[in-house]
């Protein structure tokens, strides 16, 4: 069983694995995988062997956005059939710490998360060939959208969670900085919520090009800095929520005159300690809040995608076949041209 595997910067293999159980056991599932998205988080592992004071100190399977079809049932699974497109919820709580017991799985103090080398052993990822995992973590998505959309399930988990940080969205001036993968798919999540309007920001042609594709009704480019945004300041701000995805250190400070007194900025992006106008946001009494990953709703996400309630296809740059998963990650690395770059996993 082949799976992409991450030894050191730079020195992404195809490894072959042991196959899986003969088969699966009570309330299992074997998926074999079809298609897994390529994550910043994936890219910092290729490039940088991992981020923070989080490193690589063993051979890992990468990928934590990831879908197949259903090969086999455990004993007592329902719900689920076999041929069936999934999508695998890689988020594995501990149910037993204090947090996981007062409902707050998001932070569980014994989080499992594919693909990541917190934990040592490090937790081994979704891009392989097949996986047997518990049943609860395999989620339908219909039979009428592509693999590399299913696999999208996590990524549109996190944004749907930070949508529900912002409050309700209807008839709300909205906008979205950043538009990398997380930022355009908020933008679209902004719209599906009701949104009246969604402005998007970006220093790349081709992250604007996309979220013009994605359903925004403004895609402003600041590359030459926060005065682009001038106009939306205007009136004490013309914005009513904020979505930071780009984590850019001066994004923050630009984004606070645009929004409106009583305005809310939901800061999705990872990018460090940064200096803001507080007398502004305490004068405005603008909200902040953070989102961080997804609990329930990746039920909700694979029911968006299933039915095509937003269409995610056109920020899908290119499908790359296992054996060029070097290629791919050369591809997702180029914001210049790519948005969602995924991985064909299996024959």
């Amino acid at each position: 069983m082949d799976a992409v595997v991450i030894h050191a910067p730079h020195d992404l293999r195809i490894d072959a694995l042991a196959p899986p159980p003969a088969g699966p056991g009570e309330g299992e599932v074997v998926v074999r995988m079809a298609a897994g998205g390529i994550c910043g988080s994936d890219l910092h592992y290729y490039h940088h062997g991992g981020f923070g004071t989080v490193r690589i100190r063993e051979p890992m399977v990468l990928g934590h956005e990831a879908a197949g079809h259903v090969e086999a049932l455990g004993a007592g699974v329902t719900g689920l059939r076999v041929g069936q497109l999934v999508a695998v919820n890689p988020s594995q709580p501990c149910l037993e710490c204090p947090s996981c017991k007062r409902g707050e799985r998001i932070h569980c103090e014994n989080m499992r998360f594919s693909g990541s080398a917190m934990r040592f052993p490090h937790e081994q990822g979704l891009f392989r060939e097949r996986l047997t995992i518990p049943a609860f973590r395999a989620f339908p998505v219909g039979d009428t959208v592509a693999p590399e959309e299913a696999a999208l399930c996590e990524p549109l988990s996190v944004s749907l969670h930070a949508a529900r940080q912002a409050g309700d969205l209807a008839g709300r001036r909205v906008l979205v900085s950043g538009c990398g993968p997380i930022g355009v798919i908020v933008a679209a999540v902004a719209r599906h919520r009701g949104a009246a309007e969604v402005i998007c920001t970006d220093i790349a042609p081709h992250s604007l090009e996309v979220a013009r594709a994605m359903g925004c009704d403004a895609a402003i480019d600041v590359s030459g800095g926060a005065q682009a945004l001038a106009h939306l300041a205007e009136n004490r701000g013309r914005i009513d929520v904020a979505f930071e995805c780009s984590g850019a250190p001066g994004a923050l400070a630009g984004i606070v005159p645009t929004l409106r007194p009583k305005g809310r900025m939901v800061i999705v992006g990872l990018g460090g300690d940064v200096a803001l106008p507080m007398n502004t946001v305490v004068v405005k009494e603008i909200e902040m809040v953070g989102t961080f990953r997804f609990d329930d709703e990746f039920g909700e996400a694979a029911t968006i995608i299933g039915q095509r309630l937003i269409d995610f296809r056109p920020m899908i740059t290119a499908v790359y076949p296992m054996a060029d998963a070097v290629a791919a990650f050369g591809l997702a690395s180029d914001r210049k041209r790519a948005t969602k770059v995924a991985i064909r996993l299996g024959a």
